[in-house]
């Protein structure tokens, strides 16, 4: 199949890099990186999608995403598909959505989970909005770059999909952090407390998988000086968009507010930027009970 392929960075590059082993003949334009291997050079976006039959984006926010698209459609030929895996609000994905459409062109939402780990080893989840017919035609890259693909829906459905996982992901890491924190000042053994909540009602994924305590479960970023598999300022602006859709859509979601405020403190004033959201643990083992944000 004849891709293109814009945004190749810690997540495109890779994802990009998989379908080209595949035996995809992937055409990639990024404004700050080079191509990975196997994947041919566009000198512009809208060159990357000329002969595409189906361009991937994966692009840093809504407003980047809207830029793109008015280039690169009226570049493609009605039948082709663009399928957007960027992180993006629902608007965004919605409106794109529907100026595709207008051209002839299918259109689909897809984020991604899984990180940058999962986009290199090709084991990504996606959360996929749109026409069923137009999912069925890409679903065989899906299967390339991910290990598990799910239509949540017609379109802005895999967004909407992606902002309430996350905001799960970013509320739970949390509470994990601050239990592990308590254990550690109640001289409890972190690994006890692991051995005990990754089989008790406590359990989760932030837990059983990704344990922020270093030497604790399966190794994660804790046991790399917290170096990110996802972002501190990722969570951030995932949480952030979660609580704008929370707001367009009259939704109470209290505790995803306060997880929202936490990651803003924690990467903005406390120097969380440019590491792991599971350094929330640091975080809190350094502070006293009723401490309030500097």
């Amino acid at each position: 199949m004849q891709i293109g392929f814009i945004g190749l960075g810690n997540m495109g590059g890779p994802m990009a890099a998989n379908l080209a082993r595949a035996g995809h003949v992937v055409t990639g334009f990024d404004l700050s990186v080079e191509v990975p291997d196997g994947v041919l050079a566009a000198q512009s976006a809208q060159d990357a999608v000329r002969d595409a039959e189906v361009v991937i984006t994966m692009l840093p926010s809504g407003a980047i995403l809207r830029d793109v698209a008015a280039q690169v459609l009226p570049a493609m030929r009605a039948g082709t598909i663009l399928c957007d895996c960027s992180t993006v609000d629902v608007a965004s994905a919605r409106d794109v959505a529907a100026e595709a459409q207008a051209k002839g062109i299918g259109a689909l939402d897809a984020p991604v989970s899984g990180g940058v780990g999962g986009a290199a080893a090709g084991t990504l989840t996606f959360m996929v909005g749109g026409p069923p017919e137009v999912f069925g035609r890409v679903t065989p890259l899906f299967d390339v770059m991910g290990s598990k693909t799910v239509l949540c829906g017609d379109a802005g459905a895999g967004q909407a999909a992606k902002l309430c996982n996350n905001m799960i992901l970013g509320i739970t890491m949390i509470g994990t952090c601050e239990a592990f924190a308590l254990a550690s000042k109640l001289g409890l053994d972190a690994a006890r407390l692991f051995d005990v909540v990754s089989t008790s009602s406590g359990s989760s994924w932030s837990v059983n998988t990704y344990c922020p305590v270093p030497g604790v479960g399966p190794t994660t970023p804790a046991d790399n000086d917290y170096r990110p598999g996802f972002a501190a300022e990722l969570m951030l602006k995932d949480l952030r968009l979660a609580q704008d859709a929370a707001t367009g859509a009259g939704a109470d979601t209290p505790l995803g507010a306060m997880a929202a405020d936490l990651y803003a403190s924690f990467v903005e004033a406390e120097g969380g930027r440019g590491r792991d959201f599971s350094a929330m643990l640091p975080r809190f083992l350094a502070r006293a009970h009723g401490q309030l944000n500097d």
